[in-house]
């Protein structure tokens, strides 16, 4: 009842304090690394056989090495974060984290549409929501609302 009143006092809702101290539900760590697994394989991709990431009559030269290069630092960088803070329960760091990996989803996705690869835009955009709506639920309020920023 001292903790109740002393959280309270501090402005912390209940349905806030329960989520914050309770555990995870069982999708959200699922779809953390479910995603932090299929980043690191389009990073082991972009590594081993840069290829397969573009249409089957593209060249593939240093330019393209370079810039999977760069796919490969993005994708292990989030991915591995997103394990490390899932793993600490940093439940604010992994919700930024979440968002952040969301975002970068949609921007792939138009990306994606842009240049005509449309049978993945869907899976894109799936993983993007997932994302949003864990950040979501770790937070207790939905990432466009400012006050879920403001901790």
């Amino acid at each position: 009842m001292v903790e109740y009143r002393r959280t309270e006092a501090v402005g912390i809702p209940r349905a806030l304090e329960s989520r914050a101290n309770g555990r995870l539900p069982w999708w959200l760590p699922a779809s953390v690394i479910l995603g932090a697994l299929l980043m690191i394989a389009g990073a082991v991709i972009a590594l081993v056989h840069p290829a397969m990431l573009v249409s089957a009559d593209a060249q593939i030269n240093s330019a393209v090495r370079v810039y999977a290069g760069y796919l490969v630092s993005r994708n292990l960088a989030l991915a591995v974060m997103l394990l490390v803070m899932l793993g600490m329960r940093a439940r604010s760091v992994l919700s930024s984290l979440m968002v952040l990996t969301a975002i970068v989803q949609i921007l792939d996705a138009g990306m994606d549409a842009l240049e005509g690869r449309w049978t993945i835009v869907p899976g894109v955009l799936i993983f993007a929501i997932v994302f949003f709506l864990g950040a979501a639920w770790l937070s207790g309020r939905p990432f466009w609302n400012l006050a879920a920023w403001r901790d």
